[in-house]
């Protein structure tokens, strides 16, 4: 098995002068991210072009990457309640007026994949488990942050209760909003990841994802899915809605 160096060799020896030329013709976009790169400059990110090649390939190598660095056993600082950002920003792909408002009385938390439980949750079935609450920092891909306090149940003890395979590479994500997104399960299984019933904002507030979001302070804030309808663990990756036009899969804060 070849170790990291001499695949980063093999990785320039390649993909090198392709990068160079990359380099200045995004000079004046450094610092952005690939996402955002794709949808200043009008790159398609498909792969019959060879400049969509070398992006895709640097992605994936970021990917690797941060999964490599990636500590199970690191906690995301904590704040107290005076240092939350009140108010909370809204933030999605669409307007704040059309965020969905979901009736609590006839939600129903979808299962499937590799799980053994496929039962569905309501509400009030998933309120019945232990909670717990954190005041961490949402870290945004747009430059922006911002902290609130969440609460809800430990999402590790959350797929250990529904007898999720936690030997799976994935657990993806599906919203009402049409959102989708996907982590790997060392992330999922971080005493710090979330499945919040409480959230940030006045009471009766629905904007900021109820009744089921998935905070995840280890990652950016695109991967922090809101008004979760459908929960599944897979071995294939399932991308995510922004993941498949160009930003960084792994995403970590």
């Amino acid at each position: 098995m070849k170790s990291e160096k001499s695949r980063s060799v093999q990785f320039r020896k390649e993909f090198g002068p392709k990068i160079e030329k990359i380099e200045r013709r995004l000079f004046l976009k450094r610092g952005l991210t690939l996402g955002a790169m794709s949808m200043l400059s009008g790159c398609t990110l498909k792969d019959n072009d060879a400049i969509d090649r070398v992006l895709w390939a640097m992605s994936r190598w970021n990917d690797r990457i941060q999964e490599k660095l990636f500590n199970p056993n690191k906690l995301a600082k904590t704040y107290t309640e005076a240092d939350i950002t009140d108010p909370f920003p809204f933030n999605a792909y669409y307007e704040e007026p059309l965020a969905p408002v979901i009736d609590a009385n006839f939600y129903s938390l979808g299962l499937s994949g590799l799980i053994k439980n496929k039962q569905s949750w309501t509400l009030s079935q998933l309120r019945e488990l232990p909670q717990i609450q954190q005041i961490t920092q949402h870290i945004c891909v747009e430059g922006w942050s911002a902290i609130g306090k969440w609460g809800g149940v430990p999402f590790n003890f959350f797929l250990d209760k529904i007898g999720a395979d936690l030997t799976a590479k994935y657990v993806g994500f599906k919203c009402s909003d049409n959102y989708s997104t996907s982590i790997d399960m060392s992330t999922a299984l971080h005493p710090q990841t979330l499945l919040v019933l409480d959230f940030p904002g006045k009471p009766g507030e629905t904007k900021y994802g109820f009744p089921v979001k998935i905070r995840i302070p280890t990652k950016l804030g695109f991967k922090n899915p809101k008004f979760v309808t459908e929960i599944f663990v897979s071995n294939s990756n399932p991308g995510g809605y922004w993941e498949d036009k160009g930003y960084n899969w792994y995403s970590g804060s």
